[in-house]
């Protein structure tokens, strides 16, 4: 026998409906969604099975975040459910939704709901993710999050600057040294006030940021005299906004060294567990194991995707089209469509690779000369949608990387 069952899933239950080959509903009933339902749940799918030689057994939930992770981890989980060869899917809610406009007179309920999830399984033809192993999905949480605390740590540093900019209005233009290093934000969190700095031995301010920078600037007498010309050339606030800025100054900084540590410690747990993943990314030069796992733990399996060009547009590295009569637009923007966490560690590592790779860099400088504006970001996207087909290549061959193979995937 043929067996579909599809699962809306919600914070409280979980409606069923059982399908056929045939289309007929064999069970419908709902479940509170925790272990005793789903416990229930895989009973009722071994009953409908009892004495049935099954050919065919899956089980699908539309891809609801934390809703549809535990019983979906818990049906895949299930050795009783493997040995009959069943299968976990999760599909896109948008896919399920256009799949039911096809129904006529149809209601929106959650047992219809279930029902329309069934017979999408049954057609089989259309998109769908057999649910990840443990490993992917712990890879995929930590990446997310990973992912999210880089945003905060570049607003943090937006605003930082914006503090800075209120304490000393010439600092980024004077100074040539980030001032994100660690002997800088110690400088800020010190709380000196201009007229302090201004007045401080010229030695004294280079031999601090010598010992703070632990011998890393090149020529701390000069950035020291570099910080004492853009302090005697910016405006001088009143002690009261001086003070508040100082606060915030040392707020932020706080703020940036505490999202940066746990990156840190982030990127540890990610390379602890790529370490059993096997994956062929990491042959690439300037691609690490953060990188590979942003890319594999979105991507999840190769061949769910017909091709490179499906991988791209997944992640949302392509353009929109303007066109009207025979007039079409050169400057276009990208789409905003997409998987956001595998388009950044996309764009992220090709970044990398071009610094590693001629074939990446000459292709990168070439997409930069050729447009006016833009040229950063529109070349590095366009290097990051050449990196797909690598990537793909890869992944769906289970290659290692070597310079002639990539020129010969890429004809």
């Amino acid at each position: 026998m043929k067996l579909f069952v599809g699962l809306d899933v919600s914070s409280f239950d979980i409606k069923a409906c059982f399908l056929n080959g045939e289309g007929d509903q064999l069970n419908s009933f709902t479940v509170s969604n925790d272990l005793p339902g789903a416990t229930q749940l895989r009973d009722e799918i071994l009953k409908t099975t009892q004495n049935q030689s099954v050919s065919e057994m899956k089980i699908g939930l539309e891809s609801t975040s934390v809703y549809s992770f535990h019983p979906s981890m818990f049906l895949h989980n299930d050795e009783s459910l493997r040995a009959l060869g069943g299968q976990v899917l999760v599909m896109n809610p948008k896919q399920i939704a256009n799949f039911k406009k096809s129904y006529s007179d149809m209601d929106k309920t959650d047992e219809i709901d279930a029902f329309v999830i069934a017979d999408y399984l049954r057609f089989g033809r259309l998109p769908m993710s057999i649910v990840k192993e443990e490993q992917y999905v712990a890879l995929q949480q930590l990446t997310r999050a990973r992912f999210q605390i880089v945003r905060q740590t570049t607003q943090e540093k937006q605003r930082f600057l914006q503090y800075l900019s209120y304490k000393c209005n010439t600092f980024t233009e004077e100074v040539e040294s980030s001032v994100f290093g660690k002997a800088m934000m110690d400088l800020f969190l010190e709380s000196y006030s201009l007229d302090e700095l201004s007045s401080m031995p010229l030695e004294e301010l280079a031999d601090y940021l010598r010992t703070k920078g632990k011998n890393r600037f090149p020529d701390p007498e000069y950035v020291a005299e570099s910080i004492q010309k853009a302090v005697r050339s910016s405006y001088r606030l009143d002690k009261v906004v001086e003070d508040s800025i100082d606060t915030m100054l040392a707020t932020s900084i706080t703020l940036i060294r505490t999202f940066e540590k746990q990156i840190k410690e982030l990127d540890k747990s990610i390379e602890r567990i790529m370490k059993g993943v096997p994956q062929t990314l990491q042959t690439v030069p300037g691609i690490g194991p953060v990188f590979a796992a942003g890319i594999i733990a979105e991507i999840g399996q190769i061949e769910r995707f017909e091709n490179e060009a499906k991988v791209a547009k997944y992640a949302g590295l392509y353009w929109r089209k303007h066109q009207s009569g025979r007039f079409t637009a050169d400057d276009t923007t990208l789409s905003r469509n997409g998987n956001q966490y595998l388009r950044y560690y996309l764009v992220e590592a090709a970044n990398s690779i071009r610094r590693q790779i001629p074939e990446y860099s000459d292709y990168f400088a070439k997409k930069y000369q050729e447009v006016p504006k833009h040229q950063h970001k529109r070349a590095l996207v366009l290097t990051a949608r050449k990196f797909v087909r690598l990537v793909d290549a890869l992944l769906r061959k289970n290659q290692i990387y070597t310079p002639k193979r990539s020129v010969i995937n890429e004809a």
